[in-house]
């Protein structure tokens, strides 16, 4: 009967949809879509992801009527933590591996990737642990408590190994306590220390194929027939799309197979390579469209906790889209990180939608708010 109860109050709130946000996001899912369809051919990527969007918007609409008082609660959080490490544990005894890293749950023909439920569930716990330490988050002691809750995720993702997800775990962490309020000379002072230990690490410790293998995972463009494969054809895919692209369907790197994973890490870039500049231009406005609706809304968050909790999906995603981008343009080192939205993945798409249906729950308790004095509230400057 409790759980009966607990669910009736979760469920008990009345809101209206954000259809700027939801059509932008679902814009970005039909691209993904048609990005990944062969037109030719039954496509297994194209039907599961179509099965995944309707689950992930149902769920949408089902997060809009949640209580986020519930949300707030530290024993719920707390419960919520413990079982989500538990299942990253559980993972490396029956975990399905896939691309070197046993980070899924798999049933039948469908997965699931408990990081990336993790991952919102990170933005909970660090939204209500600075909230509630507004006026002394200055003190250095919080930098080391927040980065334990981080930690604690970060190293079973990492062991998995999943170094994309860890890499957004540490990126959501970073940009909340950025926000937070948290003495910048404490947290630079934190980042030396780590630079110090890595540096006698690199120097005194790791032998000459170890720091090769990490040369190459940052610069993967200096072994295009090996690590750097993925990434030359990638930028070959991106630059060859041009101003309008080749049309969709007429990408010769992705439909050709030259460019792997197409569905997947380098969706962008199959995109790219078919819809042009003017394409990417178009997505890059709408997820900018995206973040300017969620911070908008975490704008006049009832408290603290609200506004932190927007800022912290805007950094999930933001992350998730800045990683990609950069390594499918050979900027950065190819960790599998998807496009929000757009690549192939249920349990990512679920989560996301998810996190923005829980946000606009929270417009019903939004408040009017003066530009002048957000900044000193929010940011404490």
């Amino acid at each position: 009967m409790q759980v009966l109860k607990l669910i009736s109050e979760i469920f008990s709130r009345k809101t209206s949809i954000d259809w700027v946000l939801l059509s932008a996001s679902v814009t970005i899912v039909f691209f993904g879509l048609i990005t990944m369809n062969a037109f030719v051919e039954e496509n297994l990527f194209f039907e599961k992801q179509l099965i995944s969007f309707v689950v992930a918007i149902g769920a949408f609409f089902l997060a809009t009527r949640i209580d986020t008082d519930i949300l707030k609660r530290t024993d719920v959080l707390v419960a919520l933590f413990l079982i989500m490490s538990a299942l990253l544990i559980i993972l490396f005894g029956i975990g399905h591996s896939a691309k070197g890293a046993q980070s899924w749950f798999k049933v039948g023909l469908f997965a699931f990737q408990p990081a990336d439920a993790m991952k919102l569930l990170l933005v909970f716990i660090l939204a209500k642990y600075f909230s509630r330490r507004h006026v002394e988050i200055a003190h250095f002691r919080h930098i080391v408590v927040s980065g334990v809750y981080a930690l604690i995720p970060f190293i079973l993702v990492l062991l998995q190994p999943d170094f994309g997800s860890a890499m957004i775990i540490f990126l959501i962490w970073f940009g909340m306590i950025l926000v937070s309020g948290v003495s910048k000379k404490h947290l630079a002072f934190v980042f030396l220390v780590g630079a110090i230990v890595f540096s006698g690490l690199w120097m005194e410790v790791f032998k000459p194929y170890q720091k090769a293998r990490i040369m190459t995972f940052i610069h993967p463009m200096s072994d295009i027939r090996g690590t750097g494969y993925n990434a030359y054809q990638s930028t070959i895919a991106v630059g060859s799309g041009q101003i309008m692209g080749k049309g969709v369907g007429y990408g010769t790197q992705s439909r050709l197979r030259f460019l792997p994973e197409y569905q997947t890490d380098f969706i962008f870039s199959a995109f790219a390579e078919e819809w042009g500049f003017v394409g990417v231009l178009i997505l890059f406005g709408l997820f900018a469209l995206i973040i300017g609706r969620i911070l908008t809304i975490a704008l006049v968050g009832a408290t603290n906790f609200e506004m932190l909790y927007g800022v912290g999906v805007a950094v999930f995603i933001i992350a998730h889209f800045v990683v990609n981008i950069g390594m499918t343009i050979g900027l950065l080192p190819v960790t599998g990180v998807t496009v929000p939205f757009m690549s192939f993945g249920g349990s990512h798409l679920l989560v996301e939608f998810i996190a923005l249906g829980i946000l606009v729950s929270m417009k019903k308790s939004a408040r009017p708010i003066h530009r002048s004095a957000l900044t000193h509230e929010f940011l404490g400057v």
